[in-house]
């Protein structure tokens, strides 16, 4: 299966990769909120956070008035993590539903019979009997 993941994604036709891209694009918000809401507060368990709020503070930032943090440097890398789920569950589920598509074109399509005939040795040999005839 990750042979042909391999393949598809390397070298997938144009009606499958328009096919993935706007079942993607609509899929991607369901996939959002799956990982946002069920997938982060799992694994944010682990770091006891939130796992989207998950970064490493390069510069420490001054609170204002406001009570917000300003000016701070930060690498948010549990929301790139975040996206990166979200992605390749995206990806793989494109993956599946193209594998099932490619799957049915295949029962579909029969494959072409080889043409009947004589082969290349038998007709020589038909040539020279007529030549001996003659």
């Amino acid at each position: 299966m990750l042979k042909e993941f391999k393949e598809f994604a390397m070298k997938g036709n144009l009606v499958d990769i328009a096919v993935a891209f706007v079942m993607g694009a609509a899929f991607n918000k369901v996939v959002a909120s799956f990982t946002g809401g069920i997938i982060s507060p799992l694994v944010g368990l682990i770091f006891k956070s939130d796992f989207k709020d998950l970064k490493y503070v390069i510069t420490e930032g001054a609170t204002n008035d406001a009570g917000e943090v300003v000016g701070e440097v930060a690498i948010l890398y549990g929301d790139f993590l975040t996206n990166v789920i979200d992605f390749i569950i995206v990806a793989f589920v494109m993956f599946m539903v193209i594998k099932g598509i490619n799957k049915m074109k295949k029962k579909e399509e029969p494959a072409p019979a080889a043409p009947a005939g004589p082969s290349q040795e038998d007709l020589l040999a038909e040539i020279r009997d007529l030549l001996k005839k003659q």
